[in-house]
């Protein structure tokens, strides 16, 4: 069985996360993924203080998923440097972590 991940990332539009959740979720690289409502972001880009609104996304997945899951989410997406965080999830409900595992390819 293949440890369990979290990983996150963002999108600026809620068709576009949709349409990419889909895209994962279809493929197998996601057992689940949950679209958060718009929300304000602020960050450093090229020397300056900049805001936008974007969706953050929560994706479950499984290890062996990762690589793939990220150059996914590269090729998609509209940033210039896309947020890809990785979390090994250490505990939590087995049937769960199983389910995560089994439903990914």
């Amino acid at each position: 069985m293949s440890d369990p991940y979290l990983v996150i990332t963002s999108w600026p539009d809620l068709e576009g996360a949709k349409a990419q959740a889909r895209s994962w979720l279809e493929k197998k690289l996601a057992a689940s993924v949950n679209i958060l409502p718009q929300m304000d972001s602020m960050y450093h880009w090229k020397g300056e203080l900049r805001h936008g609104r974007e969706h953050k996304i929560f994706i479950k997945t499984s290890e062996h998923c990762l690589a793939t899951l990220e150059r996914e989410i590269n090729a998609a997406h509209p940033y210039a440097v896309a947020e890809i965080l990785f979390f090994r999830i250490d505990s939590g409900n087995a049937d769960y972590l199983h389910w995560i595992s089994q439903s990914t390819t």
